[in-house]
């Protein structure tokens, strides 16, 4: 008798095992099953070259950007330039840019689902619709007119991405044999606008603003004077030039390094830290799956001096584009923004959708100090960049020049945000070796933001 109540407990203890290891395996299908079936070696969906050989992708206003012939071959839109600005966000035949649409939405481009698997009824693989519009991509491609860098311009409000080019790039439908160590491609399958972070300059100030306003009572009373150095912790903090007396609307208009080093030392590393953190530059967004780059600001053990130096947006600063981006978004909206994505719509299958759009940010500012910041950066445009160069648009910019060091050229700022209330934009713009922000990164901006509120 013991010995069958043995025999019946090893019994009951299997078949607890199984029925546990079929839930898991049931969880882990539901969860990763896209994932399973899209992998590169599923001849179902690829070629014998390794290219996602069903689905097309196409923009917002239905461009198809590529799609595959009757030979299982990957095709791309005819203008070459166009190709060249969205290849970061469509992606290579070969699949080397592992952010791009061919290799992160490859499950909503086979068709995928819970239900079906990979078999789509409906054809050979999903139409595939980006947010994107390519004639924007183009506009921003030429504006950086060979420069390495990044333009993203998205939706505020729905969070729509409109604009995502990232170069040094290449012509998909012709890839170049690259070889290690060629400068001309160098990081060329890193998407920068997503998976980069760059020494922020003086577009950083926005946050170093922020946590002065609510913490400082007495800043607009106060009044500053530039000499075109100042001392702070017993280290030199240089400007441009003497930018004289003034108060903090001039000094944030005339991006006065003094000042905000000043402001980040009287704050404090732990007061800063937390602006820093709060603004959602420290943590990673997801892009419909699509982890961007955490940015970066330590400042543990830093000086007085060092602090100031990271107020103003240098030292150890580090900054992702998109997060960047969704930053100057949580401005203009009072606190909040939209998350970013860039699937419009998947049709032709019935897969399920990954992520959920219309999500939110936490709050990223207080809105009473949102609107008072957007008032100052709008004053800045007025003041500093020229409205002129952005007709029919209330815009509210700040730039920055940061400095990079090793003997290169400082890389270009220009970020902000339309108030226009059928222009719901934030955008972020950055031009490694630019020089000055407010030119080269501002000169981006403004073609871009042209094309998109004033058409062609």
């Amino acid at each position: 008798m013991k010995k069958i109540e043995r025999r019946t407990v090893v019994c009951l203890a299997l078949t607890l095992l199984l029925l546990l290891g079929l839930g898991l395996f049931v969880v882990r299908f539901f969860w990763d099953g896209e994932d399973w079936a899209s992998f590169a070696a599923n001849r179902h969906l690829y070629n014998s070259q390794g290219q996602l050989s069903v689905g097309r992708v196409l923009d917002r206003d239905g461009d198809v950007l590529t799609w595959v012939d009757e030979s299982g071959n990957r095709q791309y839109y005819a203008n070459q330039t166009v190709r060249m600005a969205t290849l970061h966000a469509v992606g290579d035949p070969n699949g080397a840019i592992g952010t791009s649409a061919l290799v992160a939405f490859a499950g909503e481009l086979s068709g995928y689902n819970f239900l079906t698997g990979a078999d789509n009824p409906f054809g050979p693989g999903n139409d595939l619709y980006l947010t994107l519009d390519a004639h924007l991509n183009y506009v921003a491609y030429q504006a950086l007119n060979g420069k390495r860098g990044a333009v993203g311009v998205y939706n505020y409000e729905t969070g729509e991405i409109l604009c995502m080019v990232s170069t040094p790039t290449f012509d998909p439908a012709n890839p170049p044999e690259i070889q290690e160590g060629d400068e001309q491609y160098e990081g060329v399958y890193v998407n920068r606008f997503l998976s980069s972070t760059f020494t922020p300059g003086s577009s950083f100030k926005t946050v170093t603003l922020t946590a002065a306003i609510e913490n400082i009572p007495d800043l607009f009373q106060r009044t500053f004077t530039c000499t075109g150095s100042t001392t702070v912790g017993g280290e030199e903090i240089t400007c441009p030039y003497a930018h004289g007396t003034m108060d903090i609307n001039a000094a944030f208009a005339s991006s006065c390094n003094g000042v905000f080093a000043r402001l980040a030392a009287e704050l404090g590393a732990d007061t800063m830290s937390e602006y820093v953190e709060k603004a959602g530059l420290l943590g990673h967004y997801s892009v419909d799956g699509i982890s961007t780059a955490a940015g970066s600001y330590d400042v543990a053990g830093a000086s007085e001096g060092q602090l100031g130096w990271s107020g103003v947006g240098q030292y150890n600063d580090l900054v992702n584009p998109c997060a960047m981006m969704v930053w100057m978004g949580g401005i203009a909206g009072g606190g909040r923004a939209a998350v970013p994505h860039l699937i419009q719509e998947v049709d032709g299958g019935i897969p399920l959708p990954s992520l959920p759009f219309g999500r939110e940010t936490g709050a990223l500012i207080q809105g009473d100090t949102a609107q008072v910041l957007a008032n100052m950066m709008a004053q800045n445009v007025v003041q500093t960049y020229g409205s002129g160069r952005f007709p029919n648009m209330d815009i509210c910019a700040k730039s920055g020049t940061a400095e990079v060091g090793g003997g290169k050229q400082p890389n270009a700022w220009f970020v902000g945000f339309l108030r226009n209330a059928d222009a719901p934009y934030a955008f972020a713009v950055v031009v490694e070796e630019g020089g000055s922000g407010a030119s080269a990164a501002g000169n981006v901006a403004a073609r871009v933001l042209d094309a998109l509120v004033n058409g062609d």
